[in-house]
């Protein structure tokens, strides 16, 4: 983990700038869901159910799984 002057861990990447890239990233994934349930099942209602809770769900994994890896040092190049 990065260390800053006084000696507090810092994380590697700024929580505000996960969540940002979280948020855009899953905005993307919704939209992707919503035109492939479209498409498989042609009702624009239920493909944006299916678009809304998945991508909910995966938001919070996402975000989880980043941060998890933060703590991970195996095969960060300095």
């Amino acid at each position: 983990m990065a260390q800053s002057t006084d000696s507090t861990p810092r994380p590697f990447q700024a929580r505000k700038r996960a969540v940002i890239k979280t948020l855009g990233y899953r905005l993307l994934m919704v939209a992707v869901t919503v035109v492939v349930a479209w498409v498989v099942l042609g009702d624009v209602r239920t493909a944006i159910d299916i678009g809304l809770v998945a991508n909910v769900v995966k938001t919070g994994t996402y975000y989880a799984y980043e941060r998890l890896w933060e703590h991970i040092a195996w095969g960060r190049l300095a």
